[in-house]
């Protein structure tokens, strides 16, 4: 199959599924960023820089041909990392970035262990990992991924992430009000005239610098305003102490950077943690390690979701 037949399918796909959710939002909506209709924003375009970096990059690019503007931080890149294959595997890093840190719509694999990222693609593959929101479209590519990534593939890309160390990558803030947002790409960008408003009981999680991060620039991070306390009441949940939860360093090691198989938390992006955890309440992730984690969410309101997602990604990772 060629690339464009390919890629009309699986866009058609993705369409006919968000059309068949659009009646029903999960009570963490915020999480699941479903972009804004009919949001007009110029994509950059022509020869591109960023500070730090020497290097220039045509734009627009696609998902075979992700900008690395900083090689130096990571080691040589495996070709499904670098470029993915054509016409069904993305490259790894135009969406996870070449160091592995991700963004809000999708998921840092920096540091995870080789055989839990292996198992996720697994997972894709056999379709016990989906969305709870159908309009999000980022895991339904990674099902079209799995798939079709081969075996070497998940072994290459796996031992890559594995091996790089992960860093602060996400600025937690408590704050009563945020910026008013859109949503483009899936992430929450300020809106163009926007005023103040109440963050309520929800994260919001953008970009320090939208220009950098629309060029894929790893070296410019996020922000994830989070309501005030919730880092507080959040580690009281995590602790296991208010018998909602259990402890989570039980499982996911004292320091929550992750204990074999199982990953970390510590510092990892508040709206994908937040979704893990309701899309595992929901029984939308059924994999191999999933069912230790059904009692663990089972009593979690979506209030309890919010402070736990804002403690662990304020943490060192």
């Amino acid at each position: 199959m060629t690339i464009k037949p390919f890629v009309s399918l699986l866009f058609g796909m993705l369409a006919a599924v968000a059309t068949a959710g659009h009646a029903q939002q999960t009570p963490l909506a915020w999480a699941y960023g479903v972009n804004t209709p009919d949001l007009n924003l110029t994509a950059p375009n022509g020869v591109q820089h960023v500070p730090g970096s020497q290097l220039t990059f045509n734009f627009p690019r696609d998902r075979f041909s992700p900008p690395d503007w900083h090689p130096a931080d990571h080691p040589v890149m495996p070709p499904v990392v670098a470029q993915g294959r054509q016409p069904q595997v993305f490259a790894c890093g135009y969406c996870h970035l070449p160091d592995g840190q991700g963004r809000p719509e999708n998921a840092s694999l920096v540091g995870l262990s080789a055989d839990y990222i292996k198992q996720q693609l697994a997972d894709y593959r056999a379709g016990l990992r989906k969305s709870s929101e159908p309009q999000m479209t980022p895991p339904a590519l990674m099902q079209a991924i799995g798939l079709n990534a081969s075996a070497e593939e998940a072994e290459q890309a796996a031992m890559y992430f594995a091996a790089l160390k992960p860093r602060r990558w996400i600025r937690v803030v408590e704050t009563a009000t945020v910026p008013e947002t859109v949503v483009t790409g899936w992430m929450y960008i300020a809106k163009a005239g926007g005023k103040s408003e109440p963050i309520g009981n929800r994260i919001l999680e953008m970009p320090e610098d939208f220009a950098r991060t629309e060029l894929r620039d790893s070296h410019s991070g996020f922000v994830a305003y989070v309501p005030p306390g919730s880092i507080k009441r959040g580690q009281q949940l995590a602790s296991g102490n208010d018998n909602r939860t259990r402890t989570c360093s039980l499982c996911h090691g004292s320091d929550l950077r992750g204990l074999g198989p199982v990953p970390r938390l510590a510092g990892r992006s508040p709206s994908y943690l937040a979704r893990q955890l309701y899309d595992l309440q929901q029984g939308n992730r059924h994999g191999t390690w999933s069912p230790l984690m059904v009692e663990v969410v089972a009593k979690l309101t979506p209030d309890d979701i919010t402070n736990l997602a804002a403690y662990l990604a304020s943490l060192e990772p």
